[in-house]
Parts: structure tokens; sequence; C-alpha cells
């Protein structure tokens, strides 16, 4: 249910209620003032209740894990671009690329996102160097990402407060289509990280970058811009020896795969909140959690548990199974595919269309508290 729905109300028949204004997504506009105003920003969530010793334990932080993790990735990354390049030409050279891909442009978005919270490892450093490189593979500036990122957490799906809404109303169904080919969503990032370079913020990452981070931002926009600019340097010179379509490697290997490789990225990605309730406090409701396959699983480092890791973001990913299997008598039953998880986020956003106010109740066990909904009462009575 939405912050502008009755929940007592057929979803269909849904109206806004009294003074909510119509949703706007951006982070300065009347539904961010709207979201402060009756306490949604900022608010105390919904959790499941775990014995502190045994929520203590699943936050430990160890080095060994995400070390194995990477140190695979790592090797991935050099095996698969060594056989694309030996290849080179031949039909046997198309596996070894798009293997490349999936592990630079999609294993990168969960790569940066565990580092991002510093739970990937023990070590700081060691969360800092592949959050930085997944960031620039993502195309992400990783300074305004991480304050974007931890506005995310605090403010789930919030309209007007969370700059990470995926699925706005009504959906932008063919913007998400095209992402899985992911031309304009690089496009649209290798303009943000231009417009950065340059010197100027937006005012929506105005909102949420501090001021004493801002020139941050911008430096790590300039270093990423000169990595591409060598990057087509490199390009521009084979050319010019005369290496024909050898001269297109460069590119495969350094910001191409973010094209042709994010389809993992997108499609798991969208799965975390699609067709599920915004403006509510209770992550079983605006989250996912779906079974996924061991490969799905390591290329996405476990945030599959999407509901665990909302409810509880410090604990890592390599102990996200383990809590689940604690909670899940908590949560609505996971989906038990991603296929599975699209046929049933289908079916919502195909509604959504022509009803922005429908979202996709998921029901809970008979052994569940019942979902936080005291928002909803205020908004309809206020």
């Amino acid at each position: 249910m939405t912050a502008f729905a009755d929940p007592d109300m057929p979803q269909s028949a849904a109206q806004p209620a009294p003074h909510a204004p119509p949703r706007d997504y951006s982070l300065i506009g009347p539904s961010s003032d709207y979201a402060k105003e009756i306490g949604l920003a900022a608010a105390e969530w919904y959790h499941t209740d775990i014995p502190r010793k045994v929520m203590k334990d699943l936050m430990q932080r160890t080095d060994g894990p995400a070390i194995r993790d990477t140190i695979i990735w790592a090797a991935a990354h050099v095996i698969f671009a060594a056989g694309g390049i030996y290849f080179w030409g031949s039909w046997w050279a198309v596996p070894f690329w798009l293997a490349y891909g999936v592990m630079y442009g999609s294993a990168c978005d969960s790569r940066w996102h565990e580092c991002g919270h510093g739970t990937a490892f023990r070590t700081g450093w060691m969360n800092d160097v592949v959050y930085n490189i997944a960031s620039f593979q993502v195309i992400r500036n990783p300074v305004a990402w991480r304050w974007s990122h931890a506005r995310h957490h605090t403010d789930t799906y919030i309209v007007g407060r969370d700059p990470e809404i995926a699925f706005m109303r009504p959906p932008p169904v063919v913007k998400m289509l095209l992402a899985f080919i992911g031309v304009q969503s690089a496009w649209e990032s290798i303009k943000i990280i231009a417009r950065q370079a340059a010197g100027t913020l937006s005012d929506d990452e105005k909102d949420y970058i501090p001021e004493s981070e801002r020139w941050k931002a911008i430096l790590a926009a300039r270093v990423h811009m000169a990595i591409y600019a060598v990057t087509l340097l490199a390009t521009l010179m084979m050319i010019a020896a005369g290496y024909g379509w050898a001269s297109a490697i460069p590119f495969m290997l350094i910001g191409g795969p973010r094209i042709y490789g994010a389809w993992h990225m997108i499609m798991t990605g969208l799965l975390q909140h699609g067709g599920l309730a915004d403006n509510v406090v209770d992550h079983r409701l605006n989250s996912r959690t779906v079974y996924m396959n061991p490969v799905s699983r390591f290329i996405y480092w476990n945030m599959n548990y999407h509901i665990e890791h909302h409810m509880f973001p410090m604990v890592p990913y390599h102990a996200l199974p383990r809590l689940h299997e604690l909670v899940k008598n908590d949560y609505p039953p996971p989906n038990t595919s991603i296929l599975d998880g699209y046929i049933e986020m289908y079916r919502a956003v195909k509604r959504q269309l022509s009803d922005p106010e429908y979202y996709l109740r998921r029901e809970l066990p008979p052994t569940a508290k019942p979902y936080r909904d005291e928002f909803h009462n205020f908004f309809v009575t206020r």
C-alpha cells in the first residue's frame, strides 16, 4: 500500500489522501517536503526480533570470504579477457567476451554495493580498493553514490527522499527494457560523470552529498574521465596503426562491458523493489527476496536476500543465507526463482501502467508479525 492510499479501500479505487501531493521523485520537490512533514523521512523502521548475541555473530566481519571471491572475480576478468583477445576475429571469442562482460558490467554492481557498506571485508582499505574499482566499472561516482546509497537505506522507496527509485509510477517500461542492452543507461551515466568532472553537481546531489565532500566527488569524476580519455586515445592509435577491427579491443576491455555485460545486473536489480509498495516503513512491503542459482548468487553476492539486507544492512553478504534461515518465518515467502519473481512483478507492473496507486501486497505467513501500516492510517485521517 502507498502513502497516498487508504488500506481499507480496493486498490484500484484508492484516491490521494488529503494534502498529499502527486508523486514527485526529485529530492527537492513537494513530495520530499511532505515526507518530512508527516514523519516518513528518517523514520523508525520495522525490524524482525533477533537475539542480540545472534545478531552480533551475524555482523562479524572477516576478510576470508571476500578475499576468496575477489580473487575468483579478478581471475575471471583475466581469463575471459585473454580468451577474447586470443580468439579475436573468430566466433570462439564471443563466449569469452560475454562472460567478461558479466564479470565487469554486472558483478561490479554487487561489489560496489557491499564494499560501499564496508561489510565485505574486515580490512577497511580492501573495501575501499574494490569499491573504487567497481564504481568505475559500473560508471558511478564513488563519492556521490556512497552518499546516495546511504540515503537509499535511510529512506528506502520513500518518494521525494530516495534517489535510487527505479520503479517510478507509472513504471517507465521502455527505459527499463533498454537498460538490459545498456547503451542508454551507460550514456546517461557518462553524461553525469562528465558534468561532475566539469565541477557541476545537481540540486539532488547537493541534497545528499555534504558540502565538505563535494570536491572529492568532482575529483573522482575527473579521474574516471581521464581513464576514458586514455582508452579512447589507445583506440585511435590502434586505428591509425592499421589494426582494423582489433582496434575495438580497448573498448571491449574498458567501458564497453558496462553496455554488453550489464544485463545480469539489470535482471537482478529490477527484482529488488519492482511492483511493491512505496512510502512504507516495513521492508517486507517494499523489498523482495528471491531464491537464485549459485552462479547468479556469486555474481550478485547474495543480494537476492534483499529484505534481509535492507532490514539488517550491516550483516555481510556471506552471512545473509544464515540470516535468512533465522527470519524467514517473519517474511513473505521468497520467490522460488528469477523467473517466478518476474512473473509476479510483471503482473503488478502491468496494472500500475493504468493504475499508478496499485502495488503488490505480499502475504505474510501465520508466524509473522503484521505489516507496519500506521503511516497509512495517519494519511487517511489527518
